[in-house]
């Protein structure tokens, strides 16, 4: 279910120096659940190297590879008074081999391919609500990294099991991923979660009015549970300053105990499933998870969509993905 990481597993992802330390020689690792509970630290990083809930959702490949991107540079930032490396365990990465394997071998010309590439989704949604599930269990808040935002359906089944109701959720995102309950993909992890009762409330960050169907706007707008704003208010004709639209995300679903979900695809030119030549810049994202990744009721994060392969030049991806995590967890 779980492969957790050694110390000679980060470094060998790191490029070391004379005169200076990089964050893969002073990460904590644990090697089971048991030390985890023990450890000091506040944070537990892992990862998701898949990529089937995306293309399960008729998108693109590329999402397996975001966790090893993130650990390359992860394990080379320099570990200074600021960078926080003393806050967090890095646990390792979901076991994803033998789903993956068996969706190359699935046929797409066969009728059912998206549906059996959603059933393999299902067995990952297994792994990771257990994982999420044993980390907050443990007094810990996971940071997730990688695969489809399918896992959020996952991260938000494990946080409610871990803390016995269910949990809230503020979701940075060009897309509501509340699409209707057909198989399992990346496009209806909300949806899923919301109808087996593990969201309560649920807030989208700068929704793309130009990829958001009218049907699922509907959904929306006949429950009170969901609520967004839309990326052109506040970054085109500016009805509403980011500052507004962060105070407007807190006070629907920050009251409480709430999962942050980080899509790459709002990243204007980021690499990712579903690349955007218009969205927020990589700064406001940072700002938006800085904002909320410190409040109390924060419970998980979430960064998912990045897509090495699409990106427009190489190590994109694992920097972003490295500004993000260290914003997290610097003292």
């Amino acid at each position: 279910m779980l492969t957790f990481y050694t110390e000679d597993i980060l470094k060998k992802y790191t490029r070391t120096r004379q005169g200076e330390v990089k964050l893969g020689q002073v990460l904590t690792t644990v090697t089971d659940w048991a030390s985890l509970q023990n450890a000091s630290q506040k944070y537990v990083l892992f990862g998701i190297p898949e990529d089937i809930g995306v293309r399960a959702n008729h998108g693109n490949s590329g999402t397996s590879q975001a966790w090893e991107a993130c650990l390359k540079t992860l394990c080379n930032i320099q570990q200074n008074q600021f960078t926080g490396a003393e806050n967090l365990v890095v646990l390792g990465e979901i076991q994803c081999t033998a789903e993956m394997n068996e969706a190359s071998r699935l046929n797409p010309k066969d009728p059912q391919f998206l549906h059996h590439l959603g059933l393999l989704v299902e067995e990952i949604d297994k792994k990771v609500s257990s994982v999420v599930e044993q980390i907050i269990s443990a007094g810990k808040t996971p940071i997730i990294i990688g695969g489809g935002h399918n896992n959020s359906y996952g991260n938000l089944k494990g946080a409610s099991k871990a803390l016995g109701t269910p949990i809230n959720c503020i979701n940075f995102d060009a897309h509501t991923d509340f699409r209707p309950l057909e198989h399992r993909h990346s496009g209806n992890g909300f949806s899923y979660a919301e109808k087996e009762g593990y969201l309560a409330t649920y807030f989208i960050f700068g929704l793309h009015r130009n990829y958001t169907s009218q049907a699922i706007l509907n959904t929306i707008k006949a429950t009170s549970k969901v609520q967004f704003s839309v990326f052109e208010d506040i970054a085109v004709s500016g009805k509403k300053s980011f500052a507004e639209a962060l105070s407007e995300a807190e006070t629907h679903a920050a009251h409480s105990n709430f999962g942050l979900e980080i899509d790459l695809d709002s990243v204007a030119y980021m690499g990712s499933s579903a690349m955007t030549p218009s969205g927020f810049s990589l700064e406001e994202c940072r700002r938006f998870t800085q904002y909320f990744s410190t409040k109390d009721t924060c419970r998980y994060i979430h960064i998912c969509e990045g897509a090495p392969n699409r990106a427009l030049f190489s190590g994109q991806i694992g920097k972003a993905l490295a500004y993000v995590i260290t914003d997290i967890i610097a003292p």
